[in-house]
């Protein structure tokens, strides 16, 4: 018949089994075992070590010859006791646990010398240093991640340029952030190759820069609305750049991109007869229209892309512009849309160096704050290459015979902006 062995849960011994060495025996109260405690997932002899009768000759062995695991198991299995024999014999607690965990049998040095010889270690010795437990490490190493990441991350917030307009619909403050990054996502699709005069064979360069020195004029006659002239210089720069014009259609290619971005932009547009008639009658309305359709669909149909135009409200808010520094950065990007070298430059680049160069013209000195860096995305060192030229412009600004954004700018409604000094300074800042 078989019976149960206190010692081991749930192990059953022959009925014929009889322990010879009962004289180290101790009773259950003496190895502190708990009434209602979950079951040990590995079953404590009375040494202090697994009973053979639960393991297999091959993880003992592989215990056997690993002292260091063992020594890791036994520190964890000291760690975890919640409770500690006091010298009255009366239980104490040790430490504040705020998780009562199971409690685990003492392993003294005298056991482990009776059952293994290649231990030598007194775990319970008060000049042993207690290793953590694994949760305690863990937590240790969290918590150490946490603030090391916390003391690199470094995050630069944008300082809020709308609080004066949080009760304006129109300035949309709620995604206005939203609407400038996807200009920034979209604005190389308004941008062509700054040598695409090359696959034109009866035009160059200084016609276009004569048409739209002549289309400004025109602008500035019609009192159309700024965006009016940035879209048509766009259009006329992406029609070129996929196909090619002669001599004669260049001005009726001119005067069509007009009429096209007045559609978009304009409450009143103007009519095809005053287009014609400001061209000296050299186009008929037939013409036009036919090259509006060639227009259209050679871009096929896309007019809505960012322009200099629209980078050029949001960094003038962020640089807290007053009138007159907004029409000399008006006055300046106006120059450059008249050459066709500042066609490498990308629309936000230029209107954040047009600003930057108008607060040097006016300042006398090199200026550029934190506000506008982070919300215009270039740094003072990226906008200065562009920043020269437009000094240089602005110098010959009068000069030669393409003087139609000197003479808009000298006038009484735009302030006499162009008799501003240029910020010479800045030529011989070195890149």
């Amino acid at each position: 018949m078989d019976r149960v062995d206190e010692n081991g849960r749930g192990m059953t011994r022959p009925a014929s089994f009889r322990v010879t060495d009962t004289g180290n025996r101790r009773a259950l109260r003496d190895i502190r075992n708990v009434v209602g405690a979950p079951p040990y997932a590995c079953p404590i002899g009375k040494r202090g070590f697994p009973d053979k009768d639960s393991l297999d000759d091959k993880k003992l062995t592989l215990v056997a010859r690993r002292p260091a695991t063992r020594k890791f198991v036994a520190t964890l299995a000291s760690k975890s006791q919640p409770y500690q024999q006091g010298t009255n014999g009366q239980h104490r607690e040790v430490g504040s646990q705020s998780q009562y965990n199971p409690p685990v049998p003492l392993v003294s040095k005298s056991s482990c010398l009776d059952s293994c010889t290649t231990i030598d270690v007194d775990y319970n010795s008060s000049n042993d240093i207690a290793l953590p437990m694994v949760e305690e490490m863990e937590e240790m190493d969290n918590s150490d991640l946490k603030e090391v990441a916390m003391e690199d991350l470094v995050i630069e917030t944008l300082p809020s340029i709308d609080i004066c307009d949080s009760n304006n619909p129109l300035a949309v403050v709620e995604y206005v952030e939203d609407i400038y990054s996807f200009y920034r996502q979209t604005e190389v699709t308004s941008c062509v190759s700054p040598d695409y005069m090359s696959q034109q064979f009866d035009i160059n360069e200084k016609m276009r820069a004569i048409l739209i020195d002549w289309l400004i004029e025109v602008h500035y006659k019609f009192e159309l609305m700024e965006e009016t002239l940035f879209l048509t210089v766009n259009i006329i720069d992406r029609f070129l750049a996929r196909q090619t014009v002669a001599r004669k259609k260049l001005q009726l290619a001119g005067v069509t991109a007009m009429l096209l971005a007045c559609k978009y932009e304009e409450v009143s547009v103007p009519v095809v007869e005053d287009l014609i008639l400001i061209s000296d009658r050299a186009y008929t309305r037939e013409e036009v229209l036919e090259m509006e359709k060639l227009i259209v669909n050679t871009l096929q149909f896309n007019m809505s892309v960012p322009t200099p135009y629209v980078f050029m409200r949001r960094f003038l808010k962020a640089a807290e512009a007053d009138r007159k520094l907004e029409l000399l950065s008006f006055f300046i990007i106006e120059l450059c849309l008249v050459e066709y070298k500042m066609l490498k430059f990308r629309p936000s680049l230029l209107a954040a160096a047009a600003i930057y160069t108008a607060q040097c013209s006016l300042r006398g000195l090199k200026y550029w704050t934190k506000t506008s860096e982070l919300h215009s995305n270039y740094s003072e060192d990226q906008l200065l290459e562009c920043s020269r030229l437009m000094v240089d412009f602005h110098h010959k600004a009068g000069l030669g015979k393409l003087t139609g954004v000197h003479r808009k700018y000298t006038t009484l409604k735009y302030g006499c902006t162009a008799k501003s000094e240029p910020a010479l300074f800045l030529l011989n800042t070195i890149l």
